[in-house]
């Protein structure tokens, strides 16, 4: 079936540049990107037409690092540094996940605000509880997000009788979990919570799980200081946090891993080495105090750096929203650095919530031919209105800083219309 969206199409196919067609034409075969046309070249007129007139249709977002079952404690806990936030608050939290009914009707939520905040690509983190586990990747698929979702494993340093596993347990519902996973669009990731959460003993059987079922990573490192020290403790043996999860065969390519505030130059250069993506939660760093992350650096080597919302240690699940706090994060760096640091600029920002995201499910760059879509269609008549007429290029600056979730009119996923069509 061949479709065509017309409208103002922005993209960002490179870190720090955007690509703009005004009135083009996006064309789909069967949701798949065949080409994008400033004229409509004849042989596609016969094509299905969405006409989105003066709106702006620019890529969907991807959120690579968020915790589902804290979903509902956004915006508590926020005067608590990391570790007594997961003490006072989180733990007890995603203990009532057992119940799935409960989890049903805030997954259901979840999935549906994520959506209609344009978000369709996800990395996220479940609780331990498999069965709430499903639910979740039930919800995100009905909703229309695609992406990955892992069951979190965690048999230490938990709540015991509230939020821990033990070792055996963890194993046996690992990989229930993953014989129930048969989702056409939510795949499986194992999911380490975070190095004191696991034994060494976990930690091997989840090296094993990986190499027997080829699945990707996800989970957490160099997020805070005492966080650092306390992995020293449970590791000494290891010189660098990264190595607790490189030791047990759980760093590799595609290995997400989320903050990485205070990752030296030796952590940042395995990461780069290995093609390890950097989840930034510049939200969560600044409400938790764990520091400001040096992305610009991390850019400057050659990271894979993708951006996060980290619910609900950042307080903002839409992702237009964690673009901006990015930009204000990185001119906070660029202060601390005695300003000489480079903050990231809108279209940088933009970059790495969307085309640096949507390359770990196997995108190309920007709306690449060859790749199913993944779009929102911005609606900014009601913005304040502009003394004077502005470029697209300024339109999108705006659209990034004020969009609401009712500015965004359509949200494409997976070459599907799942919003406002």
């Amino acid at each position: 079936m061949k479709q065509i969206l017309k409208g103002h199409i922005v993209h960002a196919p490179v870190l720090g540049a955007l690509e703009i067609t005004e009135n083009g034409y996006l064309v789909l075969q069967d949701g798949i990107i065949e080409g994008i046309y400033p004229q409509l070249p004849p042989q596609h007129r016969d094509g299905e037409m969405h006409d989105y007139g003066d709106k702006l249709i620019m890529q969907s977002f991807a959120d690579m690092h968020l915790h589902a079952p804290q979903y509902p404690m956004l915006g508590m806990g926020m005067d608590l540094p990391l570790l007594d936030w997961l003490n006072t608050y989180t733990f007890a939290v995603e203990s009532r996940f057992a119940d799935t009914d409960f989890a049903r009707d805030v997954y259901r939520r979840l999935a549906r605000e994520l959506i209609s905040n344009g978000t369709t690509r996800v990395c996220m983190f479940s609780s331990l509880h498999t069965d709430a586990t499903w639910v979740l990747m039930e919800e995100l698929e009905k909703a229309g997000v695609t992406g990955f979702v892992g069951k979190v494993n965690m048999d230490r340093n938990g709540k015991e009788g509230v939020l821990q596993e033990t070792t055996e347990e963890s194993v046996r519902e690992t990989l229930r979990w993953l014989e129930g996973c048969h989702f056409d669009h939510i795949h499986p990731i194992l999911t380490p919570r975070f190095t004191p959460s696991c034994s060494d003993e976990l930690m091997a059987e989840l090296g094993k799980i990986k190499a027997q079922y080829g699945l990707y990573v996800q989970s957490h490192l160099s997020e805070n200081k005492a966080e650092i020290a306390w992995v020293r403790e449970l590791h000494p043996d290891c010189e660098r946090y990264w190595e607790t999860y490189h030791k047990y065969g759980l760093w590799a390519d595609h290995t997400v891993m989320a903050h990485c505030v205070h990752s030296d130059e030796a952590e940042r250069r395995a990461m780069r080495e290995h093609n390890v993506l950097v989840a930034h939660c510049g939200d969560s760093n600044i409400n938790v105090s764990s520091g400001i992350c040096p992305v610009r650096k991390m850019l400057d080597e050659g990271l894979w750096v993708a951006l996060g919302s980290d619910i609900a240690g950042g307080a903002q699940l839409p992702m237009y929203r964690v673009i901006t706090t990015t930009i204000r994060a990185s001119k906070v760096r660029q202060i601390m650095d005695d300003w000489h640091t480079p903050f990231l600029t809108v279209p940088e920002g933009y970059y790495l919530g969307t085309t640096a995201g949507h390359r770990y499910f196997g995108a190309g760059d920007g709306f690449a031919a060859g790749d199913t879509l993944h779009a929102i269609v911005v609606d900014d008549s009601d913005f304040p209105t502009p003394v004077r007429p502005l470029s697209i290029n300024e339109r999108f600056e705006r659209a990034i800083y004020l969009m609401e979730q009712r500015s965004i009119a359509a949200v494409w996923s997976a070459g599907r219309c799942v919003v406002g069509c």
